[in-house]
C-alpha cells in the first residue's frame, strides 16, 4: 500500500533538529522524499505498523505534527506529478 507521510517538527527547543533528522531517516528507509518533509512510502501492513510506531516514538506530540494519507494499492491513479523533480518508480527494478 502507498502512504504519504508528512511532518512538521518544532525547533522551539534544542532537540528539534535531531528529531527532524531522525524522522527523515526513518522515512527514507521505506520510501522516497518528494518534498522537504513529505515522503511517499510503499509498505505492507507489518512494515507500516513498525514505521508508524517508530515515528510516533521520535516525535514530540506536544509540539510536532505528523500527517498520514493512506493512498492504498491503486495509488498510481491518485497521484499526479508536474515539475522538475525526478520521481522514482517504487515498483521498478532496483540495481545494486
Amino acid at each position: 500500500m502507498m502512504i504519504l507521510v508528512t511532518y512538521d517538527v518544532s525547533f522551539k527547543n534544542d532537540s528539534g533538529p535531531n528529531r527532524l533528522r531522525r524522522m527523515a531517516k526513518l522515512c527514507l528507509k521505506y520510501g522516497q522524499r518528494v518534498q522537504y518533509s513529505v515522503f511517499e512510502i510503499e509498505v505492507d501492513m507489518a512494515q507500516w505498523t513498525k514505521l508508524k510506531n517508530e515515528l510516533i516514538t521520535v516525535m514530540d506530540e506536544s509540539v510536532d505534527s505528523l500527517r498520514i494519507y493512506y493512498l492504498g494499492n491503486n495509488w498510481e491513479r491518485r497521484v499526479e506529478h508536474i515539475g522538475a523533480k525526478e520521481v522514482l518508480d517504487l515498483n521498478g527494478l532496483l540495481l545494486l
